[in-house]
């Protein structure tokens, strides 16, 4: 940069070159001379806390700084041998510390319980929401079709419409392939329905479902597809005076027919007719999947139900 000062009063001079050179000691100054982030109250600074932290023999690490915590619990149902009771250790510098495994490949949910209330891991940013809680993620790689690799990868997107069957707005997730967005073309559309336990953000969270599709269809082991995986559950408030009474499931039913598949179709490039048009779901959903598909045999060529139980 070049300043043009030679025709300036001396005072104006001073003033430019005092701002040069402050702005060169300022860039020049060494880092040794750079002070550390203080902590609250400008004390010493927080230790530096990863968690979780995947060893090498595939042990995990779980950590999380909590100074007046009486007690902290890992909370990990969902690894084999871990359950609710597996106690962490405190240091001396206040972060708290417990190492499992080795672990399976495979994706858990996990929380900490911190003298009886229940946290996400505040330094992990990956989550997962469940039907009534949300859930830190820790991910063991060694799984071929649901690891990250280096494929092309599709999109999931968080997506909001109006439910006219339940009056309320609702969410579901949608996952489109990969060159989605480049092209003009239309794809067959599976419908993905989850469990009880879960909500619609589970099968791309804890499932996976994107990077799994990925994988699939860059082995040429599944075409490219949109999958729909809308929530299950009905948040039911009072029934209007006079208005027919339904079951959560038959809630469901209307909220998908009247509102999710049109939703779809409206906004995105789906194929309609039947042999492209598939629908799936574990436990609750697999309920839902034959509640839709079996009065809908025109709309649906493939019913898949899995572990269900017929609930009403």
């Amino acid at each position: 940069m070049r300043l043009n000062i030679g025709h300036e009063p001396l005072m104006n001079r001073r003033l430019y070159l005092r701002i040069v050179l402050a702005a060169v000691i300022a860039g020049l100054a060494p880092a040794a001379y750079a002070q550390p982030p203080a902590g609250r109250g400008g004390g010493p600074p927080a230790p530096q806390v990863t968690s979780s932290e995947l060893l090498a023999d595939r042990r995990v690490t779980f950590r999380i700084l909590a100074p007046q915590a009486q007690a902290i619990r890992l909370a990990a149902g969902d690894i084999p041998g871990v359950g609710q009771t597996t106690q962490l250790t405190k240091g001396e510098n206040g972060v708290w510390a417990v190492t499992i495994g080795p672990v399976n490949p495979g994706t858990y949910r996990y929380n900490f319980n911190v003298d009886g209330v229940s946290t996400i891991d505040p330094r992990s940013p990956f989550t997962s929401e469940s039907n009534n809680n949300v859930w830190s993620l820790l991910h063991v790689p060694g799984s071929d079709f649901a690891d990250t690799k280096n494929v092309p990868h599709g999109a999931v997107a968080a997506v909001h419409y109006y439910s006219t069957a339940l009056g309320t707005f609702r969410r579901m997730h949608i996952y489109t392939p990969p060159g989605y967005e480049r092209s003009n073309g239309k794809y067959p559309v599976f419908y993905l329905l989850h469990g009880a336990g879960d909500s619609d953000d589970s099968w791309s969270s804890v499932g996976r479902a994107g990077f799994i599709l990925d994988n699939l269809i860059a082995a040429q082991k599944a075409k490219p597809m949109i999958v729909v995986m809308p929530a299950g559950h009905i948040r039911r408030g009072a029934a209007a005076p006079g208005a027919v009474a339904r079951t959560a499931t038959e809630e469901f039913v209307k909220d998908f027919v009247d509102d999710v598949m049109p939703y779809v179709e409206k906004n995105y490039r789906v194929l309609t007719d039947r042999g492209k048009t598939a629908i799936a779901g574990l436990s609750m959903g697999g309920n839902h999947a034959l509640q839709v598909g079996i009065p809908h045999l025109n709309r649906f060529a493939y019913i898949g139900v899995y572990s269900s139980g017929l609930l009403g």
